[in-house]
């Protein structure tokens, strides 16, 4: 009994330690994989590492392929650690359930199920029904904090929606005249720049996009320790989408000198302006005179979007938080103190009672360089 479950610790504390090296791999690829989520796998035989993957890019090989690759003939008899339950369909690559079969995998450790209801468990079915045995749901929760994005739009076809603000000390984000330029140091901007390197796409509003002259890029200049292990084609330009209900953005601005996908949001779409190849206009309903932000979500998630990061003003930021669609507050604050004559974070409606002031769930508070960052989610009872 005593030696069944010291057999049993040891086998868990095994499963663990190559999971967690698994989901390191993954990490690697949070920069390039977009669309498709980011996952690793680890191969072992008789106690060491033959082989080792992860997804880098869509419609390249999966981290299964690529760990069994490294593994050649080694790859026989070896259990397979993956984050994600392997893929049981053809898509842009061969089902990475029957690679595991063909090259003889015999158990196969798995983070956490595929939340794609038409896959869900369909891999696991085909290892199962090949005689290779499987162990589920191991680390769970680190996997899935892996994919928040893919994971939110498989389950309800809406993605992740991550909401950044920066503002001095006392909540201020900009000047009477709109200066802005810059309230939180080179460390908080650095970090900016990689949520939008691993996001889908970037929202901001015309307003944004037209006061600062934002081109709203991912800057390889400003990455800073990950530039290290990528090169600058490497860097998946996210999709910019602008929100211009009343039609006003030109084909001028700055936005548009970077060749990369743009998505302009209209209630009514324009054929005024001669726009670049790479501009595509999307109609959605109207709500209260402005464009529907459920509607847009729903949307952008049709066109396989996962993960949005919100970069925009005050009234925008607010509108998302009202209608309840953040799922992430990412908040920079500068230790700054910037006065009454100057602008505030969120434009939201008048409330009259304290008891209606919308609450946060803070879940991280960190030092980035000399600014505090916040990571919070929004209560949703508002």
């Amino acid at each position: 009994m005593h030696t069944s479950h010291t057999a049993k610790l040891d086998s868990q504390r095994l499963n663990e330690q190559y999971m967690q090296r698994a989901i390191a791999l993954a990490k690697r690829g949070e920069f390039t994989t977009s669309p498709n989520p980011v996952v690793g796998c680890v191969l072992v035989k008789n106690g060491d590492v033959v082989g080792e993957g992860w997804h880098q890019k869509a419609g390249e090989g999966h981290a299964e392929v690529n760990a069994l690759q490294q593994a050649g003939e080694q790859a026989k008899g070896a259990t397979a650690y993956v984050t994600l339950e392997p893929c049981s369909h053809f898509g842009r690559t061969p089902p990475c359930a029957k690679g595991l079969i063909a090259a003889g995998i015999k158990h196969v450790v798995i983070g956490m199920v595929d939340p794609n209801p038409l896959v869900s468990g369909r891999g696991i079915k085909m290892l199962e029904e090949a005689g290779i045995t499987t162990e589920v749901a191991v680390l769970e929760s680190a996997a899935n904090m892996l994919n928040p994005g893919f994971i939110k739009r498989m389950k309800t076809g809406k993605p992740f929606v991550r909401c950044k603000m920066a503002a001095s000390l006392d909540g201020k984000t900009a000047m009477a005249n709109g200066e802005s330029k810059w309230i939180t140091g080179s460390d908080a901007r650095q970090d900016v720049q990689r949520y939008r390197a691993k996001s889908c796409a970037i929202i901001s509003g015309a307003d944004t996009v037209m006061i600062d002259d934002a081109k709203l890029n991912v800057r390889y200049n400003e990455l800073g320790f990950i530039a290290n292990d990528l090169k600058e084609d490497d860097i998946r330009q996210p999709v910019r989408v602008i929100i211009d209900s009343q039609n006003r953005l030109t084909p001028s601005l700055a936005l548009f000198n970077q060749q990369s996908p743009v998505i302009l949001v209209r209630t009514t779409v324009e054929n005024e302006h001669q726009w670049p190849h790479f501009v595509k206009q999307i109609q959605v309903n109207e709500r209260l005179g402005k464009a529907d932000l459920t509607d847009l979500i729903t949307k952008l998630a049709e066109l396989g979007l996962n993960t949005l990061w919100l970069e925009s003003g005050a009234r925008l930021a607010g509108a998302f938080i009202r209608q309840n669609l953040v799922d992430e507050l990412i908040l920079y604050q500068a230790p700054k103190l910037m006065g009454e004559n100057t602008r505030g974070l969120f434009d939201i409606e008048q409330l009259t009672s304290l008891k209606d002031a919308i609450s946060l769930d803070i879940k991280d508070i960190r030092m980035i360089g000399a600014d505090i960052k916040i990571t919070a989610t929004v209560n949703k009872q508002i």
